[in-house]
């Protein structure tokens, strides 16, 4: 199963991407290769394999989450160019509502 010249512009047009005829005759091209390889993979025998989501086993690297003392408001607020007492002060992105 290949994939025509047609398909890959409405894709390109899905995705949002302006491609030049020498760059859709690119995809296509490649596309159409991948979709061969994919093909390939689907003859395989794969009765007996087990699914997985990686090859690799995979293990946490993060630290631990451990408790720890966090910036004073003053520090945090320190460097904001317009503030009160507890909070930075940015202008209204929304209007104002209507109940």
């Amino acid at each position: 199963m290949g994939i025509s010249h047609d398909e890959v512009e409405k894709v390109s047009l899905l995705a949002r991407l302006r491609l030049t005829a020498e760059e859709l005759n690119q995809m296509t091209t490649q596309l159409g290769a991948i979709l061969q390889y994919m093909e390939l993979l689907a003859e395989v025998n794969t009765e007996g394999v087990e699914p997985l989501a990686h090859p690799l086993d995979i293990t946490n690297v993060f630290r631990e989450d451990t408790v720890q003392p966090s910036l004073d408001r003053e520090r945090a607020l320190a460097g904001a160019p317009n503030r009160d007492e507890a909070c930075y002060l940015v202008p209204a992105v929304l209007g104002p509502s209507e109940a």
